[in-house]
């Protein structure tokens, strides 16, 4: 499976590069592993040292780790990830760190994909590096859901990441992003807009589901890791589809920053500064705004109150953040927070009515004037429901929910030695293994907190994310029929999504279940 020795290689069109030099090779089914040109040892230690040094001090600054961690580092195969994996390595003794790794298959590229989870494989075995390793269907799952490819995909990556970390009880998930994603990332925003705060780039680090997601190599360039994988025979590999435009971010890797690098050739060292100036920034004026927020705002079950002239008193800068700050403590659905409705609040608080004026302040939330008090709360809605539930037996036959105008049709079917298919081809149509359901079953409309084991998810995501993510309209989102077991499990949301709960396999007890929506 595996050569090593000295060899003459030309690697030509088609490949990574196009020269010819003399190499020591390792090879894994005719993909090389790594590379180092001869007589260049003393150099390669520099590098190394270097590059390890300033990790090490980036880690420090930022705080990217304390002596006894663990580090889980996502290792794709491609030289970022793999030299990162190799620098942690030269660290983790002094650090005091314990190391592991996961790889992910997206089962986009099939055989470039599995060449990649070879290299990876070998090489963690090689070094000794625990390896978790992940397989994902997305293509299946993009053409079921119509999501966008990129979201799809790191969505589930970053679910399996989490899930692996767990496994191996890591705190930390380290991340290959170097210096030219960075500046990538602002262009993209720069493109697309974004606030001062979005001009910051990727973080360093933040916490996610109570790990840390850490990016040391934030200030190297790629150029220099793949110098680094070169010189110290580093296996990698190249992503083919990084060279395709269809990809927003490949077209300003590939076609924008290339064309403004001819008015200012040092545009990617521009761009990281702009990142490191808005970053301090933006970090300054939110630890200013958060005092404020404490000092000024009074919080109430599910309602926030504060001084007209509090808000107004203030720089402008700190007048966006507070009521921001305020939209994030009342509002699940982040995605209703925009800079028209902030700027709408904060120009109705400066310029509006001294009393009566209202607006819709996204999320459910109304923003609302009382002389000298501004108010934001819970939307009172006069065409919306309170919380419902239904009991739905075994045998219900059908069952009319009010609340949403919908009917649901359950037949219980007995086929024996039946192999049923899993995904009914209507969305408003599901079908359970009659035996492995915990009865009796409920619909409900959703509440706080709610989560389901997605079908086709490695993990689970929370209802709120889901509806967001379809782009439900938001008074459809409180009503909407949710059907649960016994033991609170959710299992299906009609229009949208089911569980990985109770599939239908080789079994004799099918409960179908179909809704329908009834004409006013």
């Amino acid at each position: 499976m595996a050569a090593a020795g000295i060899y003459n290689i030309d690697i030509g069109a088609g490949g990574n590069c196009v020269l010819v030099l003399e190499c020591e090779l390792i090879v894994v089914e005719g993909c090389i592993l790594g590379c180092c040109q001869d007589g260049q040892a003393i150099e390669r230690m520099e590098i190394m040292e270097e590059l390890v040094k300033r990790v090490r001090d980036a880690a420090a600054e930022y705080g990217l780790w304390r002596a006894g961690d663990t580090i889980l580092t996502a290792l794709s195969g491609g030289p970022d990830s793999m030299a990162l994996l190799h620098i942690l390595q030269q660290l983790a003794e002094a650090e005091q760190l314990t190391l592991a790794a996961a790889h992910v298959n997206h089962g986009f590229r099939i055989e470039e994909s599995a060449r990649e989870a070879a290299v990876v494989a070998q090489w963690c075995a090689i070094i000794g590096i625990p390896l978790k390793f992940g397989e994902l269907a997305l293509p299946d799952y993009i053409e079921r859901t119509g999501m966008n490819a990129q979201a799809a995909a790191r969505e589930h990556r970053y679910a399996f990441l989490h899930e692996a970390a767990a496994a191996c009880g890591a705190q930390r998930i380290a991340l290959g992003h170097h210096a030219d994603d960075q500046s990538e990332t602002v262009m993209m925003r720069i493109i697309r807009g974004t606030s001062p705060g979005g001009l910051s780039g990727m973080p360093v680090s933040r916490t996610e589901k109570n790990v840390e997601l850490i990016r040391p190599l934030l200030r190297i360039n790629k150029s220099e890791l793949l110098s680094y994988c070169d010189r110290h025979q580093l296996p990698y590999s190249t992503d083919s589809s990084n060279f395709k435009r269809n990809y927003f971010r490949n077209k300003v890797r590939l076609d924008v920053i290339p064309y403004l690098e001819k008015l200012n050739p040092k545009l990617p060292e521009s761009l990281l500064r702009l990142a490191d100036m808005a970053r301090s920034d933006d970090d300054y004026i939110e630890q200013q705004a958060v005092v404020l927020f404490k000092e000024r705002v009074r919080l109430e079950a599910g309602r926030a109150v504060m001084n007209r002239s509090a808000l107004t008193d203030i720089h402008v800068a700190l007048q966006r953040r507070m009521i921001k700050l305020i939209l994030n403590y009342l509002i699940q659905e982040k995605d209703a927070i925009t800079y028209e409705r902030i700027e709408a609040i904060r120009e109705a608080a400066k310029h509006g009515s001294i009393s009566g004026e209202s607006m819709d302040a996204g999320g459910g939330i109304r923003f609302s004037i009382d002389y000298g008090t501004l108010l934001w709360q819970q939307a009172k809605d006069s065409n919306s429901f309170g919380p419902y539930e239904y009991e739905l037996a075994e045998h219900a036959g059908r069952l009319l929910i009010a609340q949403t105008r919908m009917e649901w049709i359950v037949d219980t079917l007995n086929i024996p030695g039946k192999d049923w298919p899993t995904r009914p081809v209507s969305r408003y149509e599901a079908w359970f293994d009659s035996e492995a359901l915990a009865y009796p079953l409920f619909v409900r409309n959703r509440r706080p907190g709610d989560y389901m084991e997605v079908l086709g998810l490695n993990g689970t995501k929370k209802v709120q994310d889901m509806f967001v993510d379809a782009k439900w309209p938001r008074s459809k989102r409180d009503t909407a029929p949710i059907l649960c077991d016994a033991n609170g499990r959710i299992l299906w949301i009609p229009g949208l999504r089911r569980s990985v709960h109770a599939l239908v396999g080789k079994t004799s007890k099918v409960l179908r279940m179909r809704v329908t929506c009834l004409s006013e």
